[in-house]
């Protein structure tokens, strides 16, 4: 049986790992692909089109504080078409549930991504 590479497994195999995810991957082969299998199954268990649910997995990132998920969907969300605007959007809907510093702190780590997509200096 043919070794799949993570990028393979991936749901968007155009938007590289970062470096700590793709070590992880080709360490645990097996752990990554039931963590890829298991992504898909979630996110073919209802009725939101890829565009949303890529933009509330953006906003539970933001909620969770997580800075590498936040630019991780970021950088997938501009991969697959999503415009800088709408991503940030997203972040300043988390103003009256999260609140002032949780949205900023969206904002930079989505200007971190969409900067860096632009080729202007980053945030």
């Amino acid at each position: 049986m043919k070794r799949s590479t993570p990028a393979e497994l991936s749901e968007n195999p155009a938007v590289d790992l970062p470096a700590t995810a793709e070590r992880i991957a080709d360490e645990y082969p097996e752990v990554w692909a039931s963590f890829q299998q298991l992504g898909a199954s979630v996110g073919e268990a209802g009725p939101l089109d890829s565009r949303t649910k890529r933009l509330v997995h953006l906003a539970l990132a933001i909620g969770a504080d997580s800075s590498g998920a936040v630019h991780s969907h970021a950088r997938r969300g501009i991969a697959e078409g999503i415009p800088p605007a709408e991503l940030e959007h997203v972040a300043l809907l988390a103003v009256t549930t999260l609140g002032w510093p949780q949205a900023v702190r969206g904002l930079t780590w989505i200007a971190d991504v969409t900067s860096a997509s632009t080729g202007s200096a980053g945030a």
